[in-house]
């Protein structure tokens, strides 16, 4: 499946995001827009949950039960209140044509100083269509532009082959596969870490 999730909630502060230092609210790259969701997305949001439901649980640990339509206004309304919004910030994916949501991803601060993570996931109906790739790809160009920022990371358990192929695809190197438990139930409870570092942004 062509996502990831989170692994842990943060513990600390952030410690990668600065004032001024964080990615844009809105990108457009290559037919998708990335936007910063906004309350009147709540609908279309979770709808694409809903439908793509059986394709993502497997892989999602916030997504053990079927979603709720007040679970997602709850959530909707912490993204408003700030960006980043409790170390991450949060796109939707959106067909530049039509406004579709295709997917979602996100920028997680919780690796320390100097580091960010991507996480993401597709809408069942779009997978296969690049939509993750080019998303993740403008999103780790920028972030790779951002002060203080040396490396950006994507982690997926070792059997999601589709999540893997994503930072395969956009040159990051398999740093390391590490025990790291089991969290939804495709899991085989082996993370891969894969890395992109800044020197090696303009080689791919």
């Amino acid at each position: 499946m062509e996502q990831t999730t989170s692994r842990a909630e943060p513990t600390d502060p952030p410690a990668a995001f600065g004032p001024g230092n964080a990615p844009p609210e809105r990108i457009e790259t290559d037919g998708l827009v990335l936007r910063r969701w906004e309350p009147e997305d709540l609908q279309a949001r979770y709808d694409a949950v809903v439908e793509s439901y059986e394709h993502l649980h497997h892989w999602m640990d916030w997504l053990r039960e079927p979603p709720t339509l007040e679970g997602q206004r709850a959530w909707g309304e912490l993204q408003a209140g700030s960006w980043p919004s409790d170390g991450s910030c949060n796109y939707g994916i959106f067909d530049a044509i039509d406004g579709t949501v295709l997917g979602v991803i996100g920028v997680h601060d919780r690796l320390g100083p100097g580091a960010l993570e991507i996480g993401y996931w597709c809408h069942v109906a779009h997978t296969g269509k690049g939509v993750i790739t080019r998303a993740a790809r403008e999103l780790t160009r920028i972030l790779l532009g951002l002060d203080d920022i040396e490396r950006v990371e994507i982690h997926c358990d070792e059997a999601n082959t589709r999540s893997a192929a994503v930072p395969r695809r956009l040159g990051y190197r398999l740093d390391r596969i590490e025990d790291d438990g089991i969290n939804a139930p495709g899991d085989t409870g082996r993370g891969m870490v894969w890395i992109k570092e800044r020197d090696e942004r303009q080689h791919h």
